[in-house]
């Protein structure tokens, strides 16, 4: 693939929203202030994290840039930007989120290896593009296939990204070819982002969108797609995103033994308060994000105000005006919900918050039970502290 290069040093990078905070400056990964995940429920492009593995790529030729379609396939392909756009253009309303979320508050209970995401290294956005399940048919490869008529069972995605971890080589990852030809999946080849083509940031000009799974698999800056037997052998799929037990460490870690994460856990977090607040006693009104992957909506949120003695539930909402129904049609099935509830707190306490999926999947108590080595996963409730500052009497 011609029409690319990479940047020769940061001053090339993009131009960024100044409330970011960054996690690490090279390569670049920065989330918004959690107050900002809130405030709509279509995350604007500058406020949505931003997670790389090394430099920004540069592909300022887009007449010469071309996505390779190989492997195990009868006619193999290359396409322009101007062939993918020429497919039926398919819209998805879907949340991203890095499986480090929360990191840091697992590593409060032992220390671990990776980019220090406290809760906002997750948002929601509307994507355009080509369905996969489109483009395959192009290479010969039906829908709703497992396996091909070559014998491929993956799809591997492959990135212009250059990563330390695969020795200088390019980022890549791969779905099950079931997974990727069935077209209720909805996995994009997207080249839209909020309505507006996708930034350098983003994947410019051609990334994969994965919905309801890790953003580890919606493979930004695509160069090819290749259908294989195996599952890709990448780095970040054989020894990176793996979920191991608590009792696993450094030493004894069995790359092996676990399978790559695909769908992420039930979540849920709260956004209107930080980790330690001080308040006058009277109304507290939360508002936080809840998701679950694999296209299973949020059944329930429930709060406690009083360090989980007792719970409220929580008015659930996407979109103004309409209902939310966990599976219904309305609902965006692959996107987050914000929820609202609201108590009177007279004394210092804790507020938690924990969801429930349409599977009543649960998000656990203690991080402890779900501590790993790669502080992936964090899902457990979320906690706030409140001090309550009572007036001079």
């Amino acid at each position: 693939m011609s029409g690319l290069r990479a940047p020769s040093n940061y001053t090339e990078e993009p131009p960024r929203h100044p409330s970011l905070i960054v996690n690490s400056q090279e390569p670049f990964n920065a989330e918004p202030p959690r107050s900002a995940l809130i405030a709509s429920y279509v995350t604007p492009v500058d406020l949505f994290y931003k997670r790389n593995h090394g430099p920004i790529p540069v592909i300022d030729d887009i007449e010469r840039y071309r996505v390779s379609i190989r492997g195990l396939v009868e006619k193999p392909l290359e396409l322009s930007m101007a062939d993918i756009r020429k497919l039926r253009r398919h819209i998805v309303t879907a949340t991203l989120q890095c499986a480090g979320n929360r990191r840091t508050a697992m590593s409060k209970v032992k220390a671990v290896k990776g980019v220090g995401w406290d809760v906002s290294a997750i948002g929601n956005a509307i994507w355009g593009g080509a369905k996969l399940a489109d483009v395959l048919e192009l290479v010969g490869i039906s829908k709703l296939t497992s396996v091909s008529p070559l014998g491929g069972k993956h799809v591997e995605f492959v990135s212009v990204d250059m990563c330390k971890e695969e020795k200088g080589g390019p980022y890549k990852g791969s779905i099950p070819l079931i997974q990727a030809t069935n077209s209720d999946a909805e996995v994009l080849l997207a080249y839209e982002m909020n309505g507006e083509p996708l930034n350098r940031d983003h994947g410019y000009p051609l990334r994969v969108i994965v919905p309801g799974v890790i953003g580890a698999r919606s493979v930004k800056w695509l160069s090819s797609i290749n259908i294989i037997e195996n599952e890709c052998q990448g780095f970040f799929m054989q020894r990176d995103y793996k979920m191991f037990p608590p009792t696993v460490n450094w030493e004894n870690i069995d790359w092996s033994t676990r399978r790559p994460q695909m769908d992420f856990p039930v979540q849920s977090v709260i956004c209107s308060l930080e980790e330690e607040n001080t308040v006058k006693p009277g109304k507290i009104v939360v508002h936080g994000y809840a998701a679950s992957g694999g296209g299973r909506g949020i059944e329930r949120v429930d709060v406690s105000f009083d360090g989980g003695k007792t719970w409220v539930e929580a008015i659930r909402y996407q979109k103004s005006g309409i209902p939310y129904v966990a599976d219904d049609t309305s609902s965006d099935k692959w996107a987050w919900v914000l929820f609202k509830a609201e108590a009177d707190v007279s004394h210092t306490t804790e507020i938690f918050t924990k969801a429930v999926d349409i599977s009543a999947n649960v998000q656990p108590e203690n991080v402890e039970v779900i501590w790993n080595l790669r502080g992936i996963l964090n899902t457990s409730w979320h906690r706030v502290h409140i001090h309550v500052q009572h007036p001079d009497l």
